[in-house]
């Protein structure tokens, strides 16, 4: 009932009929008979809906009472105006028509009871049925909601254990991995205790080792991180290589070419990773140094710092000096639209790992190796497409690790009949004989400050491959 008057309140109904009336009574005078008689007839409609609204209210109220007052008051005080407010001097109705309004009006009243006594068609018993079969709804899709969600929990518990099936798999593969990596170097060490003279000369290097030496936090995981490392460098050799050549041979047709690059990308990563890991340790020692006290030397400090540090090393600063070295380096080249930095991927794999074995002890190293050297099975595999009779490398495919001058993972090389020039050499001239043998012992001996790739031009001139 208060929202029907609260309707009727705000339409302003009322007021636009009270306007009405009185411009009605201005232009009264002025209006012509059918002028004012349309004025009436509007006045009448707006007053019929305000009517209308009046006995919706007036319905409603009644029905809130619950009892038969409502159609007592109704029938008292409502109907005599019903039957005379239709009567008029000037219309011409009589009396009979105000009694068929009156009985009209007690048929509606007798409607009224009638619906308060038979609840079975009240609207309140069909909206109430309807309530109850929504309900009824609403409580099958919450149960029908309850079951997806224990289908779905059930589901990412399947999901779940399949992830974690996978991930022992993988700690499976890798176990594996590393069990080969320790047992290729086993098999290494026995072949190097059968030899008398490395015998001894282990021997000699342990005797000169000094005995004092105190292991730090990071020296006793050594072996189970260098092995871990050791198979990365695997995985790397396997996997990653395959797929950079795989990119690369989409922009270079010539394999050597492809594999010079990598096996040169390789070579450069490690000599930057070394040049940033001694930079890091310089600064992390000069840090340390100031205020180190406990049963740790300096130096196991440093080691033990850089190893739970190693996130502070900027990879890609090493990854733009590997980019610049190859970019000057004489023995690739790359289509001059594309860049190196397409192998960004796997040089920051490199570099990664290249500084990481810089924090063994001892370190582990890539092994030099040159274009026209000879080829030693016990540092290098033969490449598929090599010609097994020759005795020299023509060009490296991957470099070999290495551990205190000990290779313990062999390189892949292609080696294929390369004729020197030596001895024609000799006899043209002594002296480019001489420089030649000068080239030789300064790449067998210098130091590692700067690529071993980019001195490499004169050499190579002096061989022939076929």
């Amino acid at each position: 009932m208060a929202e029907g008057l609260r309707d009727l309140v705000g339409t302003g109904s009322a007021r636009e009929l009270q306007e009405k009336l009185e411009s009605w009574q201005q232009d009264y005078e002025v209006n012509s008979s059918g002028e004012n008689l349309n004025r009436c007839c509007e006045i009448l409609e707006l007053n019929t809906a305000i009517q209308k609204q009046l006995f919706t209210i007036l319905n409603e109220t009644s029905r809130e009472d619950g009892n038969s007052e409502g159609a007592e008051t109704i029938k008292n005080r409502l109907l005599p105006q019903l039957g005379t407010c239709y009567y008029c001097s000037t219309s011409g109705k009589t009396f009979e028509n105000n009694l068929t309004v009156t009985q009209d009006s007690v048929g509606s009243e007798m409607q009224l009871k009638e619906l308060d006594t038979t609840p079975e068609t009240c609207p309140l018993k069909d909206l109430e049925e309807k309530l109850t079969s929504t309900r009824l709804q609403i409580n099958q899709m919450e149960q029908d909601l309850s079951t997806s969600r224990a289908e779905e929990e059930d589901a990412l518990k399947k999901l779940e254990r399949l992830n974690d099936y996978e991930q022992q798999i993988q700690m499976l593969r890798d176990e594996i991995t590393i069990l080969d990596a320790q047992k290729s170097v086993l098999q290494s060490r026995l072949a190097r205790s059968r030899s008398p003279y490395r015998r001894s000369g282990a021997r000699s290097q342990r005797s000169l080792r000094p005995k004092s030496w105190s292991p730090g936090r990071a020296r006793h995981i050594n072996a189970s991180r260098r092995a871990c490392l050791v198979a990365r460098f695997g995985f790397i050799y396997a996997q990653e290589r395959f797929d950079a050549e795989t990119l690369l041979r989409t922009y270079i047709s010539d394999m050597e070419m492809v594999q010079r690059i990598i096996y040169t990308a390789a070579v450069e990563s490690f000599y930057a990773a070394k040049m940033a890991y001694w930079k890091f340790k310089i600064h992390v020692k000069e840090a340390l140094s100031l205020g180190h006290s406990g049963p740790e030397s300096l130096e196991d400090a440093v080691l033990d710092y850089i190893v739970c540090h190693k996130d502070e090393y900027d990879v890609y600063a090493s990854v733009k000096e590997v980019i610049r070295s190859m970019n000057i380096n004489p023995k690739i080249s790359f289509p001059p639209e594309i860049d190196f930095i397409v192998l960004s991927t796997l040089i920051q794999e490199l570099c990664c790992l290249a500084f990481s074995m810089q924090t063994l002890v001892p370190p582990l190293d890539v092994a030099f190796g040159i274009d026209g050297e000879l080829f030693n099975e016990s540092k290098y595999y033969r490449s598929p497409d090599s010609d097994f009779t020759a005795a020299f490398v023509a060009y490296h495919v991957w470099p070999a690790l290495v551990e205190d001058g000990v290779v313990i993972v062999k390189g892949e090389v292609v080696t294929k009949r390369v004729s020197l020039c030596f001895r024609r050499s000799k006899i043209r001239s002594r002296s480019c004989s001489c420089s030649t043998r000068r080239l030789l012992s300064s790449h067998s001996f210098r130091s590692r400050s700067f690529s071993p790739l980019r001195s490499r031009k004169s050499l190579s001139s002096s061989m022939l491959l076929h």
